[in-house]
């Protein structure tokens, strides 16, 4: 599990696929520095939001290995000199920052816009139609692996009608722009999104009809 508050910026070495004749398979190396401290072979890690598991580590980086689901499923960020937003799985001693985040992609999204102006960085991101139901203004939302607030959604229920139930803005902060990988965004680029997970759960109990009788 993780939070989505990002520990450190990492960059890709290299990608490169494995799989024998079958291929599809890709082995990626990350140069990172301070979530180096106490990883281990086996341990979970956020890469960009999302979850990897670790397959071999030394003092200037570690290395992962993704599937073909994966790299189907996620923003294109598994190429050498790509930037990638780095956090470790939780201790359950930490201070909780952010919001309960599984590092498990649901979709992604396209930057349709940025806009810069005094006191505000405003991206907007049109997320896959499924995810509207998800969407709520200030409700919680990973982005690239980053815990952030939904600013405004259109649709029933939304906050803007100048936009579509899918489509949504966030306001990033300096600091959040000055940590993460958000500040590189540009036009056309895709992100990872991750829904609340408690959102998700709560749609499947009622899908189920696992609301008590009487309750």
């Amino acid at each position: 599990m993780f939070t989505g508050i990002i520990e450190e910026v990492g960059r890709v070495a290299w990608a490169r696929e494995t799989g024998g004749a079958a291929g599809g398979d890709v082995r990626v190396r990350i140069e990172a520095n301070g979530v180096l401290d106490d990883l281990a072979v086996g341990a979970s890690i956020a890469v960009s939001g999302c979850c990897l598991t670790v397959v071999a580590h030394d003092a200037t980086g570690f290395e992962v290995e993704l599937s073909k689901e994966t790299i189907a499923k996620t923003a294109p960020r598994w190429s050498a000199g790509a930037t990638v937003n780095l956090e470790r799985a939780m201790r359950a001693s930490d201070r909780f920052g952010g919001h309960v985040v599984t590092g498990h992609v649901g979709g992604t999204g396209e930057v349709l816009a940025i806009l810069v102006q005094p006191g505000a960085h405003i991206v907007t991101v049109r997320g896959p139609e499924a995810f509207a139901r998800y969407l709520v203004p200030k409700g919680s939302l990973t982005v690239d692996g980053v815990s952030l607030t939904v600013v405004d959604v259109g649709g029933p229920a939304g906050s803007s009608d100048d936009l579509d139930a899918a489509t949504f803005t966030l306001w990033l902060i300096p600091h959040t722009l000055a940590v993460t990988t958000l500040g590189e965004l540009r036009v056309g680029d895709r992100v990872n999104l991750e829904p609340d997970a408690l959102a998700r759960h709560v749609e499947r109990l009622l899908a189920l009809g696992a609301v008590p009788d009487g309750a």
